[in-house]
């Protein structure tokens, strides 16, 4: 399935203007499972319940709070959180300049792609080129879905690559942490152990190619999943009027909507084989 847009707006830097579309570069391959009741197949249904009453509370009685303090909630209401919502936007304000290098990888996480609108070409081409020549991404707030993000911008084989970040605050210090500081030879490590562990280091590097690695376990529980559809093994929970006999038939509907949802999903319908990134080039 075709990746949709998520919104049409424009990249800004000074007072330039690209107008582009956003597109997210993620594509879901995660296999989804409900929860059943063993005993008849049927679907769990959750409950939202008054710890202390042990009485479901209907949606109309729910509000959000904050613990302030221990067992001390500020009740938070809707209009609380559009006063504090930042303005919606479609746009990329890039606010600096930097060097790739200089960011950590941690501050990385959601990648997007963002196309130029027809006639915006030149500006989006210019933006690449010059990021490119000086190694440098930009540094920019945008907003998705009510929220505001920090993000960079980045050149990719051709493409403006729109990368959302964590700002500092949601990563811990490496203080925090335990880590043993100093060389291998002061944790009394050999001079012939780290000429080896360097040895194997380097006949084990190779090309990074993306496509030599998948998820051999998503693999082989999809493959599992089929041959026990295959196989009859179904647990169909029948509308009220059918009988047990006609279990048997939902055999091959099933296998197609689960061939469909893996296609949708972008993995692959057939049963897997061993893949080839267990054959990874080793000296």
């Amino acid at each position: 399935m075709a990746s949709r847009p998520i919104w049409k707006g424009a990249i800004s830097f000074g007072l330039v203007h690209v107008p582009v579309t956003l597109y997210s570069l993620e594509k879901s391959s995660d296999l989804h499972f409900k929860l059943l009741d063993s005993r008849n197949q049927s679907t769990i249904k959750y409950q939202r319940v008054n710890e202390k009453t042990g009485e479901e509370v209907p949606w109309d009685k729910i509000v959000k709070g904050f613990e302030y303090s221990k067992n001390n909630f500020v009740i938070m209401e809707d209009e609380d959180f559009k006063n504090a919502a930042v303005e919606a936007t479609q746009l990329v304000e890039i606010q600096n300049f930097v060097d790739r290098a200089e960011i950590g990888d941690e501050f990385f996480d959601k990648p997007y792609i963002l196309v130029p609108q027809k006639k915006a070409e030149k500006g989006y081409v210019l933006l690449r080129q010059i990021l490119e020549k000086t190694n440098r991404v930009g540094i920019a707030k945008v907003v998705l879905k009510s929220r505001e993000y920090l993000a960079a911008m980045a050149p990719k084989e051709g493409a403006l690559i729109l990368l959302l970040m964590r700002f500092a605050e949601e990563l811990r210090s490496l203080s925090e942490f335990d880590i043993p500081a100093g060389s291998a030879s002061e944790f009394k490590a050999t001079s012939k152990e780290i000429d080896l562990a360097e040895q194997l280091v380097n006949a084990q590097t190779v090309e990074w190619d993306p496509k030599e690695y998948q998820d051999e376990y998503r693999d082989r529980l999809l493959d599992y999943i089929e041959k026990k559809a295959q196989s009859g093994k179904l647990a169909v929970l029948e509308p009220e009027g059918e009988t047990a006999g006609e279990t048997v038939s939902n055999v091959i509907d099933l296998v197609d909507l689960l061939r469909q949802s893996v296609e949708s999903a972008g993995g692959k319908a057939e049963p897997t084989k061993k893949s080839k990134s267990s054959k990874r080039k080793h000296a």
